[in-house]
């Protein structure tokens, strides 16, 4: 079955008790609207409301790209603090929507998985990609933000404290091998339509095992990834950057398609 959403920017089906949720702005590089946001955390939330799937495989529109982040449009009405501490609260629920999600979710990864897109595979149980996958945070270079303490966190434990420093002072993206000999990804694949396909018939594998070791599971690691995030506080690292002129500099840079001029203030 197919579930009519609120726009085609995301697009769900439920087969054989596999739910996919495809990112669908491939002329985007599949780039997040707050919409988008949304509704992803709604299935999450509910999935039984939602064609009640065993498994979710997370994907993009196209080879292109999972997730080029967040549309950066969407930043240009930030004015305070306030405002960028409101954002990342929401982010964070969808995110959040995602890892305590009923249900195992598979990020099945073609190209680009930047910013939020990056985010959301962090926060799935499982990543396979293609051999084009290039994974990061490349705010360093283009926006000036920071990320939440919570998804520094969940870097901090998938990655490591060295390799998070090393791709977000670089603003370097991982290639697929490397990210694969990092713990990153379970698997390469090395096309599209082979990544789908192992993607069925990983998911077919997971929804034919006991749900409640599954969830106990995922609960497990959850609570053990976000005490880590709730132990620190990280709102001043937020707002540090977000009121930033530098961030302002960074986000119009980005849309004007020019290189940002760094002031450090």
């Amino acid at each position: 079955m197919t579930e009519a959403g609120v726009s085609e920017d995301i697009l769900y089906a439920v087969e054989g008790g596999i739910g996919t949720i495809t990112l669908n702005r491939p002329q985007a590089r599949n780039a997040m609207t707050f919409a988008m946001y949304e509704r992803l955390a709604e299935i999450c939330r509910d999935p039984a409301a939602h064609g009640d799937p065993r498994v979710i495989i997370v994907t993009g529109a196209g080879d292109k790209a999972f997730a080029s982040g967040t549309d950066i449009a969407q930043f240009r009405s930030f004015a305070s603090a306030a405002d960028a501490l409101a954002y990342e609260e929401r982010i964070e629920g969808v995110i959040d929507a995602i890892e305590r999600c009923a249900v195992p979710t598979l990020a099945a990864i073609s190209g680009a998985v930047t910013g939020g897109g990056a985010a959301i595979a962090l926060a799935c149980d499982l990543r396979i990609a293609t051999v084009t996958a290039r994974f990061g945070f490349p705010i360093a270079r283009t926006l000036g933000n920071s990320l939440s303490m919570a998804n520094y966190a969940r870097l901090f434990a998938l990655l490591g404290p060295a390799l998070v420093k090393d791709i977000v002072f670089t603003a370097r993206l991982v290639e697929a091998e490397e990210g694969r000999r990092a713990g990153l990804y379970s698997e390469l694949l090395p096309d599209h339509p082979a990544l789908m396909l192992r993607a069925t018939e990983l998911a077919t594998t997971i929804a034919g095992h006991a749900p409640l070791t599954m969830r106990a599971t995922k609960e497990a690691m959850r609570r053990l990834t976000t005490a880590t995030a709730q132990a620190v506080a990280g709102e001043d690292l937020v707002t540090l950057c977000y009121t930033s002129e530098d961030f302002r500099e960074g986000m119009e840079a980005f849309l004007a398609k020019r290189p940002p001029v760094w002031r450090g203030r």
